[in-house]
């Protein structure tokens, strides 16, 4: 429209006002055409003073709505959006927020695209009536999913930008309610992929119930750690988290009335299975049970306890999740036994570490070599923080005092260690105090230390589970990180697992290592209970005691 035209075009004369005069004029049959007129231009004026107003609104300050037809309906809406959004809270404020993600979703339209995805991501799935992934977290804010906002929200504010393979098809999935098995490499995200949907079925507290979610973990550090990690994605929910640490009076003196105020329980399983036989708990309200680190969990060392877990979850409805870096087949055989109909989902190769650690194997010779190797890494200047993983509690207390006297700044944690001790160590290392940390397979389950540069493997890992949670210290969270493993002749006959999980991972190995036999399932055992090896240092007894 030619904007100076419309200003130009003059005043128009009131035939309203002036009808008496019109019917001399023109007489009465002139005079009805012109009402019929007088209304179309009523419309076209409207429509010529909403583009009018739209060409001089410069800086786009103004919003119409134009609709020739409907034109006194299309204005109240305008007026009623504009008030509420004068006058919205900050939760229409989320809504309004999901609803323009919602537009922009991504979801998949056809079985062949949501197939051509997983390949992309190296997402396997096993099972029937599999849901589809989703690519982006805006899509969970859609329709399809329907995200609370609050949860959204919170995602955003701990800057989740990208889901991982993990998470783009475990949420699905137990958000569906089904059993779910899910193998993904270390540091891949398993503990937002079945918090997240945990809090979404939960979405409020229940007053008259007792725990309806229950989380296990294999380490008292772990299930602390997952619970921070909930508390953090359930801000703003009112759903409280529980973590049930070691007997105390504190613990004792809480009543059953008490414990109904939580929603969400994470614990270890011999404290709660402790629990169950006091009756300091009840857990037949409990429609979602996980497992993290499952494959340790229905291992022969757990496997009473998660019994006794899994007798006390009396519900019919109840949800069961696996989550694991490693599912061996008798692990996975057990697990369909208490499971119904479940979903099992391999994230890349399976029993894999992650591509994103550089994976060195480093022969020594013996074990003096060890310690020349390591002082060698030291006097060429290590990036910490770094991680040391031995074979038992007696090696990482003589690692320890061989370190100290060379002026590292290195500390030691272990099962002998207080609750107390652990915890100032965990904060220490963390924050960047501690430079190097030694450690048993304690501390190779789970526990996230943001951008740990480098682990050794002093000692060699007894089994192939345990190379890859130890080295998955390193390397998270799409970070790149580096794993060195010694070994000594006295390792050659079960080297062949740890250089099959190499291949897998996609590491450069020699032809030598490869053409190099299997060990057999009686190695396997000899190994499991630890090769007896020679003092690392002769620091007397009594200075020992660290």
């Amino acid at each position: 429209m030619d904007l100076f035209h419309l200003l130009g075009s003059g005043a128009k004369f009131d035939k309203s006002r002036f009808k008496h005069d019109v019917k001399i004029f023109e007489g009465e049959r002139e005079a009805i055409q012109t009402q019929s007129k007088k209304r179309n231009a009523a419309a076209m004026d409207s429509t010529v003073r909403s583009q009018l107003l739209d060409e001089i609104d410069f800086f786009k300050t103004t919003h119409t709505v134009i609709d020739t037809k409907n034109k006194s309906k299309k204005t109240n809406e305008q007026d009623s959006d504009s008030s509420n959004e004068n006058d919205s809270s900050d939760d229409n404020h989320n809504k309004k927020n999901k609803s323009k993600k919602a537009q922009k979703t991504t979801i998949f339209k056809t079985v062949e695209e949501a197939k051509e995805f997983r390949k992309q991501n190296k997402i396997k799935i096993y099972g029937t009536d599999v849901p589809n992934p989703f690519r982006t977290f805006e899509d969970l804010a859609s329709p399809a999913y329907n995200l609370e906002p609050k949860l959204y929200k919170n995602l955003m504010n701990v800057k989740y930008t990208t889901p991982t393979p993990v998470q783009m098809q475990s949420i699905p999935i137990m958000l569906k309610g089904r059993d779910l098995m899910s193998c993904a490499p270390t540091g891949s995200g398993k503990t937002m992929a079945y918090v997240l949907p945990i809090l979404q079925d939960l979405k409020k507290p229940e007053k008259k119930t007792s725990y309806r979610a229950l989380i296990i973990a294999p380490t008292r550090e772990l299930a602390q750690q997952i619970a921070r990690e909930a508390t953090i994605l359930a801000q703003d929910t009112k759903l409280r988290i529980n973590v049930l640490s070691k007997a105390t009076a504190a613990d004792k003196s809480q009543t059953p009335e008490s414990r109904q105020k939580f929603d969400i329980l994470v614990t270890t399983p011999l404290r709660l299975v402790y629990a169950i036989k006091e009756k300091e708990v009840d857990l037949s309200a409990v429609r979602h049970l996980v497992l993290d680190e499952a494959d340790k969990l229905l291992d022969q060392g757990f496997l009473d306890q998660t019994d006794e877990i899994f007798a006390a979850c009396s519900s019919t409805t109840i949800q069961k999740s696996l989550f694991s870096a490693t599912f061996s087949s008798h692990v996975e055989e057990l697990a369909k036994s208490v499971m119904k109909d479940p979903i099992r989902i391999v994230i890349g190769a399976k029993n894999a570490a992650t591509d994103t650690i550089k994976q060195e194997l480093l022969f020594t010779g013996t074990e003096a070599g060890k310690r020349i190797a390591l002082r060698q890494l030291i006097q060429k200047g290590l990036k910490p923080p770094v991680l040391i993983f031995v074979q038992s509690i007696d090696r990482a207390k003589e690692l320890f005092h061989e370190l100290v006297f060379d002026g590292i700044n290195v500390e030691v944690i272990h099962s002998d260690r207080t609750k107390a001790q652990r915890d100032k160590i965990i904060d220490s290392f963390r924050v960047g105090k501690i430079w190097v940390l030694i450690a048993t397979d304690l501390m190779a389950r789970g526990l996230d230390f943001k951008g740990v540069n480098l682990v050794i493997n002093y000692d060699f890992p007894q089994t192939v589970a345990s190379y890859i949670h130890r080295i998955g210290r390193t390397g998270r969270a799409g970070r790149t990180g580096e794993a060195v493993t010694y070994y000594t002749q006295d390792d050659f006959p079960y080297m062949k697992s740890v250089v099959n999980v190499m291949k897998e991972s996609g590491c450069d190995v020699p032809d030598w290592m490869l053409n190099m036999k299997n060990p057999t399932q009686k190695l396997k055992k000899e190994l499991k209970r630890g090769i007896k090896r020679p003092r690392i240092s002769k620091v007397s007894d009594k200075n020992n005691k660290k």
